[in-house]
């Protein structure tokens, strides 16, 4: 009997190209007035920011833009957003680009809403704590427009903010961080780079992989991640060698959102906690990241989950070997990451991204702690973390 498990719906979705022209009109559904425009530097210099002003003045919404954040927004940056969104009194927010802009905005919207820093709200449901001596308190309605197939931040009520201090990536939850529309138009990721491309879509690949696996899992997340996997898997390679191809592109960003839809029901594991450190320390982006431990992680966890890989990768029934679901579907489907990996031009070493022998030790310890950790389908341990880390090397 499948464990019990509460499923939130997530945002309404608007998926297909040309949608974003629809922005002016969804966010008047939403009744915004006055909002606040979060859109990396990289949405500036291809024109797309101005291009949402443009079509939320058209329908007499007031715009306050916010780009000064990076590709991984810390609690600093986080705070001089809250200082602009405060002081012209917005009513709404409007995220536009990657997972950067996407947590950057629901780190706003926490920390103008509840107060404090980002820091008091690492976990899930601390506004809501916030709001047992608050009346009323209610973060802004959002509305989400991904740029790249990657993150699913899109879908989630998760935000991922850097500490200043550390560093260290922190996990911020709380169901009013979902956004109320996510916004899917695949025209927008075609004038991404090929390595923008690569580097987002094995992310997204990690999140149907990881969630399709968890212990927190449950049948309907199980359900999102084999569909993510199946149109990521046919069209990574695709939509790599043909950028144009508007069918690729258009899977991809849906295998994206059904991959964060997914995460939303079963969490992540340990692929992410031996990512994250490597960003930590090194400034490895996090698709590049997860692209060097993940299929080291696949055929760890395959003493125990091998049946979930071969469940996630073959539906069909077509085991390898013809020996039931337990027979090498772990070692199978490493092996096609590899292949993905190899065809994104992502590192395949730990030595690729910098990392020595000698820090072994110190990621250890570092990637034992991280949460997702405790989600694993394998007990996650500091033995574990250097039993991957020596075989990245």
């Amino acid at each position: 009997m499948e464990h019990s498990f509460d499923i939130h719906p997530g945002p309404r979705l608007v998926f297909g190209f040309g949608m974003l022209e629809r922005l002016g009109k969804l966010a008047r559904e939403l009744d915004f007035s006055r909002t606040l425009l979060v859109a990396d530097r990289g949405m500036v210099d291809c024109g797309y920011a101005d291009r949402a002003r443009r079509l939320l003045e058209g329908v007499g919404i007031g715009v306050v833009p916010f780009h000064e954040f990076g590709e991984n927004p810390d609690v600093r940056q986080v705070e001089a957003g809250r200082v602009v969104a405060e002081g012209e009194r917005v009513d709404s927010i409007l995220a536009l680009g990657g997972g950067s802009s996407l947590d950057c905005a629901k780190g706003i919207n926490f920390v103008l809403t509840g107060g404090g820093t980002m820091v008091d709200y690492r976990g899930h449901g601390r506004l809501a704590e916030r709001a047992s001596h608050r009346e009323n308190l209610r973060m802004l309605p959002m509305i989400g427009v991904p740029t790249t197939a990657g993150t699913g931040s899109e879908a989630q009520s998760y935000a991922l903010i850097s500490d200043d201090e550390t560093h260290t990536k922190m996990a911020c939850g709380d169901q009013q961080a979902m956004f109320r529309i996510a916004i899917l138009d695949p025209e927008l990721t075609l004038t991404q780079p090929r390595r923008v491309t690569a580097v987002t879509g094995y992310d997204a690949i990690s999140h149907a992989i990881e969630s399709g696996v968890t212990r927190a899992g449950n049948a309907v997340s199980r359900l999102h991640a084999r569909e993510a996997w199946r149109l990521l898997d046919a069209n990574y390679e695709r939509v790599l060698a043909e950028p144009d191809n508007r069918e690729a592109r258009g899977a991809m960003q849906l295998g994206a959102w059904l991959a964060g839809v997914a995460i939303e029901g079963s969490m992540l594991g340990a692929a992410h906690s031996c990512a994250n450190p490597l960003t930590k320390n090194f400034g490895t982006p996090h698709g590049e990241a997860i692209a060097v431990v993940l299929p080291h992680i696949v055929r760890w966890n395959g003493v125990v989950a091998s049946g979930l890989y071969a469940e996630l990768s073959l539906p069909d029934g077509n085991w390898p070997d013809g020996d039931g679901p337990d027979a090498g579907a772990a070692e199978v489907l490493a092996c096609r990451l590899e292949e993905l990996r190899r065809a994104g031009g992502l590192p395949e070493t730990l030595s690729a991204v910098g990392a020595q022998e000698s820090e072994l030790e110190m990621l250890a310890d570092e990637a034992a702690s991280q949460w997702t950790g405790r989600f694993n389908p394998r007990d996650w341990s500091r033995e574990g973390a250097m039993e991957i880390y020596r075989q990245a090397l």
